[in-house]
């Protein structure tokens, strides 16, 4: 790899800010920037340099990340606020945000003009891979710049390269659909035995090792029953994934049945208020169809709107 005294993070929120302590705490030299300022200078007592603007933290970087929520902020960071233009010629840029692969095709076009390599690498893990270190990385693009950029990946967690550019994106759109769907299926399983007078936390440690386990049932479904809803992936997050798995799949001539009906749930999740709630919360649309069934009867632990 080659030597680099330069990382720029762009996005420095739920999943950025833990990723920037994981790259801190392997020695590597990095600059941050958030929309939030407040939320970027927190990482400064952690040894993080903060930038004011995006095109200050990229300037002179040798490989500058993205961490933001949409294909769009992620455009408006790259060509509006000027991170492009401040990218050295020769450097990488490495996108972790989960946007379109068509988008980031055309991210990548924009940037080789200038001489600048992109890989799209988006995650999955959320809150607590990103804490722990040990987030799934799916990067897409040139193999050879993946394993430059090796030691970046490894202090955040296991990176695969997976294909061309764009490739990473369509990786995390598969991700997200079996990620959607599987919510959905604890979420019914559970209230299923809750319904019929089963323990759901004794029915949820009986099926784990079995064929039903994931980490979906382990995580998620620890946070059904506990009725903890605080995000570690917002469910307004999810549902723009899903749209963005359908458009896809739509554009390669697919039908996705089971994406389709999640994609409608977590619509019904986000209009009725709870976008910012944990993609687990997806219990909550499903208990609103079955009431008087609940799992438990402890109270709703939701984020402050």
């Amino acid at each position: 790899m080659a030597d680099i005294s330069k990382i720029a993070l762009l996005g420095t929120g739920l999943m950025g800010a833990p990723m920037a302590r994981r790259m801190l705490g392997a020695g590597l030299p990095l600059t941050v920037w958030n929309r939030s300022p407040e939320k970027a200078e927190r990482l400064a007592e952690d040894g993080a340099k903060v930038a004011k603007t995006p095109a200050e933290a990229a300037a002179g970087a040798d490989v500058t990340i993205t961490m933001l929520e949409s294909g769009p902020v992620v455009a408006e960071v790259l060509f509006t606020q000027g991170a492009m233009e401040a990218m050295p010629a020769g450097s990488t840029f490495v996108d972790m945000s989960s946007i379109p692969p068509s988008l980031a095709r055309k991210h990548a076009e924009a940037l080789a003009a200038r001489d600048i390599v992109a890989v799209d690498a988006p995650v999955s893990g959320g809150t607590e891979g990103a804490e722990q270190g040990s987030l799934a990385i799916m990067a897409g693009g040139d193999a050879n710049r993946v394993l430059d950029l090796l030691p970046i990946f490894r202090s955040m967690g296991r990176v695969t390269h997976v294909g061309p550019t764009g490739s990473g994106q369509l990786a995390k759109l598969a991700n997200q659909a079996i990620v959607a769907v599987t919510i959905g299926a604890v979420a019914e399983g559970l209230l299923l035995a809750a319904a019929g007078g089963a323990n759901s936390s004794s029915v949820r440690n009986a099926i784990r090792g079995g064929f039903a386990e994931s980490r979906i049932l382990e995580l998620h479904g620890a946070r059904m029953i506990a009725r903890d809803f605080l995000p570690g992936g917002a469910s307004r997050i999810q549902l723009k994934d899903l749209d963005t798995v359908l458009e896809e799949a739509e554009a390669l001539g697919l039908e996705l049945p089971l994406v389709r009906n999640v994609r409608e749930r977590f619509a019904l999740l986000c209009q009725a208020g709870f976008g910012e709630t944990d993609h687990s919360a997806l219990l909550m649309e499903l208990e609103q169809r079955n009431r008087p069934h609940r799992l438990g009867n402890g109270e709703n632990k939701l984020p402050d709107y």
